[in-house]
């Protein structure tokens, strides 16, 4: 029996073996990241769409607050209707340390604008905007985090032609020009 065909048999197996493992194992890697990678950005479009679906309802309020029979009860189910709780649980769960801050952020800022609307502040009154414009600012804080984690690509104001991301600059009441209807 000729030991070199032996080795050079055997060696040729391991390495074809060890080859299929390794590549095995990188498939297996890479479908794992596409699943949290899907699971991250489905969650990160939940938060944001909460958010905006909270933010709408405080609008709705702060626009007409007499409509309602007790705007801290009213503001507070804005909140849990929206399910904004629950999927910030998922968001901290989920996201990388950049988006979570982020997203606590944006989250604080909302409860602040909720806070401001269950005391009685309307859309012209300059305590709902004290309190929305820091809030319009995380909202895109939270973008650009998102953003930039995903596709690794930056967006700035200037992009949109803003001095800002809070919108003050481009809001007629803090600007102090005259709106329609008020």
């Amino acid at each position: 029996m000729d030991w070199g065909t032996l080795v050079a048999a055997v060696s040729g197996g391991s390495i074809a073996i060890s080859g299929t493992v390794l590549a095995d194992r990188l498939r297996h890697r890479q479908e794992e990241d596409r699943g949290v990678g899907a699971r991250r950005r489905a969650v990160y479009i939940e938060f944001i769409t909460a958010a905006g679906t909270c933010h709408a309802r405080l609008r709705q309020i702060a626009e007409v607050p007499g409509a309602e029979a007790c705007l801290d009860t009213a503001t507070r189910a804005a909140l849990s209707d929206a399910a904004i709780y629950e999927v910030r649980e998922r968001l901290f769960i989920d996201a990388t340390a950049a988006v979570a801050s982020a997203g606590q952020a944006m989250f604080e800022q909302l409860r602040a604008l909720q806070r401001a609307v269950a005391a009685g502040a309307t859309l012209t009154s300059p305590a709902f905007h004290d309190a929305y414009h820091p809030y319009l600012g995380t909202v895109w804080a939270y973008r650009v985090a998102v953003r930039n984690e995903l596709e690794g690509k930056p967006l700035s104001p200037a992009v949109f032609g803003w001095d800002g991301w809070d919108g003050k600059d481009r809001c007629p009441i803090c600007q102090g020009t005259p709106v329609p209807g008020t």
